[in-house]
């Protein structure tokens, strides 16, 4: 690195088949960016290998973060549960396999994204923000009053596993008539009846005005907005941000979605929570991991 190179941190996001990792600015911009696979058993040393890639390039970081699917342990040093992906990385400790010099904290990747939006996204300067990532399932996160709540065991923003139908069939985790069942892109084809098998050709239909199209959606868009009143009478936020695969319908979504919203959300004094799509994408992670670091660097 020559003098005159800019200090920055690297954010990571370690997904099941891709890695994303940046190096930005400690105000957020982005200097590098590499993404690579993370498929086969030798990913964690590809993370390593794209870290001493940006310090031979750059050189030391300020700090590092590391965002993944699972639970992260109490000391934030590690993904603490995730059974059967990515074997090897429950219990691998971060900060000793990078060589940090500073503790590398490890958050869960639907927190991350959160905290990455908040810092440079849609939900820029946010104090009590939900996440909902709409895909083959449903992630979250909560920002409240400025912090990630994380909860007793990591559980804290799985909104994907709330019920919008006590009578419904129990999801992975054993909760009758999930909302991730409800809307998730994996249960698709039960809900249509075998008609669709991808959220994109629906709402491609929904939009075209297809009778049975439209039934799905409304009735899947319906499901959504009565979880949300619930998490909106449960957490009170100021913002509610949609990501995902099935929030890139856009308006398709956001129009019916707040229609239902302005039947079920209870609104003291008029308030009304707004609702935005993601900005950062697939990168949000990588830049919460990232700010994370930022976080721990200021407070140590």
């Amino acid at each position: 690195m020559s003098s005159g190179s800019p200090p920055y941190l690297i954010g990571i996001d370690l997904g099941g088949t891709r890695i994303k990792a940046l190096a930005l600015s400690p105000d957020g911009t982005e200097l590098a960016r590499r993404l690579t696979g993370s498929d086969g058993p030798d990913w964690a040393a590809r993370v390593k290998t794209v870290v001493d890639g940006l310090h031979a390039e750059l050189g030391p970081s300020l700090g590092i973060g590391l965002a993944a699917p699972g639970l992260a342990a109490s000391d934030g040093r590690s993904i603490r549960h995730l059974p059967g992906r990515l074997p090897g990385l429950e219990g691998l400790d971060w900060t000793r396999h990078l060589g940090a010099n500073h503790p590398v904290p490890v958050l869960n990747d639907a927190q991350a994204a959160l905290l990455g939006e908040v810092w440079r996204g849609a939900a820029r300067g946010g104090r009590n923000v939900l996440l909902l990532t709409l895909g083959t399932g449903v992630g979250g996160a909560i920002l409240c009053d400025g912090r990630l709540l994380r909860g007793h065991l990591g559980r804290a923003g799985h909104l994907g596993h709330i019920t919008v139908d006590a009578g419904g069939a129990p999801d992975i985790v054993n909760t009758p008539g999930s909302l991730e069942d409800a809307i998730g892109n994996h249960t698709l084809g039960r809900r249509s009846a075998g008609l669709y098998d991808d959220t994109a050709r629906l709402v491609a239909d929904v939009v075209r005005g297809v009778p049975r199209a439209v039934e799905v959606w409304q009735r899947s868009v319906r499901d959504l907005a009565a979880g949300l009143a619930s998490l909106i009478n449960v957490v009170d936020p100021e913002l509610i941000l949609l990501g995902g695969g099935i929030a890139q319908a856009n308006d398709a979504l956001l129009r019916p979605l707040q229609a239902e919203l302005d039947r079920f959300e209870w609104r003291p004094a008029g308030h009304q929570v707004r609702l935005a799509a993601t900005e950062l994408g697939d990168l949000a992670g990588a830049y919460g991991a990232a700010r994370k670091a930022q976080l721990l660097l200021s407070s140590s």
